[in-house]
């Protein structure tokens, strides 16, 4: 219908000539999904692809360089941590346990690594004479401690004049020597180093100290190797281990002296200097141990110890740094408790 104006009315019930206030709201259909934010979804699934291929890219490249998968790796050593820290912040006995079975774990891994190479050694002796070593540390007094350290070298050294006897193959002088020779350095270097751990976790406060001296010997080797990958241009030692560099070893010295000092801080109860002396002393000791173990392996002609360890290689390619370590750190305990903050 129209007015005298000439415009249609509006039909009953319509709004068309209503306020814009006084129509009722639309209800937007709730099927339907708006176009902007169906574009923000695909830009972040557009950015969170790019990261991806970004990271993917970048631990390749890392892992051309380092010849390690960067997030095993770390996905590994965090389990690892974890595993370490809570066997000694509840009690110290599942250290201890830890401790044995690891340190024989790395004696078995390198006596297989030495016969792969043409080394006589034997496993059995090596392993009997081992756990001595470390039960002898858990459970008896220090001076009897260095009596079955003996002992355990003597008898696989023992067991190896006799199993060459056994053998009647001819084998040459200089390589049965060798042999003899290899069968008591094992001993010294995996039990008889990783002992020194137990003994240390065996004193007031002692699992602290393993902490605080583990923690530093990591620190140490993730600042070396963050550095190192990042801004490493020149080499340390090219014919023990190329991929080392002064670089990583600045970094390292950085991140040690602060978890040093951290950790004399808040956990120890010592005077905060005594934190920077605790980093460079684990730095030492463990740079001497990687480069000694790196020097092990190129004389060998292998990379890494085993496999057993993804992104990480052996059991004892993660020992390298920690057991000369524990040498000192057990020295360093008796230095520098009677500084402790009462």
């Amino acid at each position: 219908m129209s007015d005298a104006t000439g415009e249609s009315a509006p039909l009953p019930g319509s709004t068309d000539g209503a306020p814009a206030s006084a129509r009722p709201e639309e209800t937007p259909d709730v099927g339907r999904t708006p176009s902007h934010i169906r574009a923000a979804r695909s830009e972040f699934e557009l950015q969170v692809a790019h990261a991806r291929a970004e990271f993917e890219e970048a631990n390749a490249r890392i892992k051309q360089r380092t010849g390690r998968d960067l997030i095993l790796a770390i996905v590994i050593g965090l389990a690892i941590g974890a595993v370490v820290f809570a066997s000694l912040v509840f009690a110290k006995w599942p250290f201890a346990i830890l401790g044995v079975a690891v340190a024989l774990l790395g004696v078995f891994e390198f006596v297989r690594a030495l016969q792969a190479s043409g080394r006589r050694v034997d496993i059995a002796p090596q392993l009997i004479g081992g756990a001595f070593v470390l039960l002898s540390a858990v459970f008896f007094d220090v001076w009897l401690h260095w009596v079955a350290l003996f002992v355990a070298v003597a008898f696989v050294i023992v067991c190896r004049l006799i199993g060459q006897m056994a053998a009647r193959d001819g084998r040459v002088y200089a390589a049965v020597v060798d042999d003899v020779l290899v069968a008591g350095f094992i001993q010294l270097y995996v039990p008889f180093l990783a002992s020194l751990a137990l003994i240390l976790l065996r004193q007031e406060n002692g699992e602290w100290w393993v902490l605080s001296f583990l923690i530093v010997a990591i620190a140490a080797d993730t600042g070396a190797y963050v550095t190192g990958l990042t801004l490493g241009r020149h080499p340390m030692a090219p014919r023990i281990s190329p991929k080392k560099t002064w670089e990583g070893f600045a970094g390292a010295a950085v991140a040690s002296a602060l978890a040093g000092v951290l950790l004399a801080w808040l956990l120890l109860g010592l005077p905060w200097w005594t934190g920077i002396v605790l980093g460079v002393v684990i730095l030492i000791t463990a740079t001497v141990g990687d480069l000694g173990e790196s020097m092990v392996k190129r004389d060998l002609g292998i990379k890494d110890m085993s496999s057993w360890l993804p992104g990480h290689g052996g059991v004892l390619d993660r020992l390298d740094s920690i057991l000369p370590s524990a040498v000192a750190a057990l020295a360093l305990y008796y230095l520098l408790t009677p500084l402790a903050v009462s």
